[in-house]
């Protein structure tokens, strides 16, 4: 089983949660920066921004069985 989020409390379920991790700070802090350049007058660029996941692997997932 797996999550998305990452919740700090996840961790603490029975099995742990192997979840995937997004980069928050970094998402937060380029939006605030798209938005202070339109409060500054400059025109932010229209685009999209591309930011990586971190998978975090807890007691939720094995590996999976050996072929025999």
């Amino acid at each position: 089983m797996v999550g998305f989020d990452d919740s700090p409390l996840i961790a603490f379920a029975d099995p742990p949660l192997t979840t995937i991790r997004q980069p928050v700070e970094a998402m937060g802090a380029a939006a605030v920066n798209v938005l202070l350049e339109e409060i500054s007058g400059n025109p932010a660029q229209r685009g999209e921004f591309v930011f990586q996941p971190e998978l975090v692997v807890r007691g939720s997932t094995a590996a999976a069985p050996a072929r025999g």
